[in-house]
């Protein structure tokens, strides 16, 4: 039995304003991500690639077009419905980390686990292994502001990962840090599609960062301008 793709959009526009200033921020876009992939999503300002990450992650709604997530068309879900689906399927990883100041690493990551009621005991043991499993065994206790920019987004991927999501959606993840340290995140995501079997969902401005994903798609304009393979040239660094 062949499985549906994870991500599919069918004809999805979405439309800001109205009358003359009507934006058409995705165009009629048809798209389909299958479970496991590594996708790069790149394009200029204003193209369309932020608005269809809102659509994935549900934190938006197409205009017109229908978004079905592992098969389920998403148009009938209300706000409660698409709150479990960001919880129980996504996880996020952000440029500015968004991380809770002078709290503790392992607090960060715990928190989506206290949002599903998990007790105390089962959630911090989770969150111990969500940073091991991202390199920071050790580093549990110390605060945001003692800890690194990539510290502090390995933290981010942690809390992330922590759910055991089916996609990670990651947007701009090393827009805030070096080239040393965006390398350092990219095996670390990288890892995690490989090792773990998470979707992953990334949208960046750089071609370098863009080059992890095995897939590239390219937004102009509202529209899905091109969608190809590309080379696995980070393949010997992992």
């Amino acid at each position: 039995m062949t499985l549906p793709p994870i991500i599919t959009f069918r004809q999805v526009s979405k439309l800001y304003g109205h009358g003359e200033a009507t934006i058409r921020a995705l165009d009629h876009i048809d798209l389909s991500i299958t479970a496991g992939e590594f996708v790069s999503i790149m394009g200029p300002s204003g193209s369309g690639k932020s608005t269809a990450m809102n659509i994935i992650g549900g934190l938006d709604v197409p205009t017109s077009g229908e978004y079905l997530f592992q098969g389920i068309p998403t148009s009938g879900f209300d706000r409660a419905q698409l709150t479990l689906l960001r919880r129980h399927m996504l996880g996020f990883v952000f440029q500015g980390f968004n991380l809770l100041a002078r709290t503790s690493a392992v607090e960060n990551v715990e928190l989506p686990l206290v949002y599903r009621g998990m007790d105390h005991r089962e959630r911090r043991s989770r969150a111990m292994i969500a940073l091991e499993q991202v390199g920071l065994k050790g580093r549990e206790g110390h605060t945001t502001q003692e800890l690194s920019g990539g510290q502090q987004q390995r933290v981010a991927i942690a809390r992330a990962i922590v759910t055991d999501p089916a996609v990670l959606l990651a947007d701009e993840p090393t827009g805030n840090l070096d080239t040393r340290t965006s390398a350092e995140i990219m095996e670390l995501i990288t890892r995690l599609n490989r090792d773990n079997g998470i979707t992953v969902i990334m949208v960046t401005h750089e071609e370098d960062i863009a080059a992890y994903g095995k897939r590239l798609l390219r937004f102009v304009d509202g529209h899905l301008a091109s969608d190809h393979a590309q080379a696995k040239e980070h393949d010997h660094v992992l």
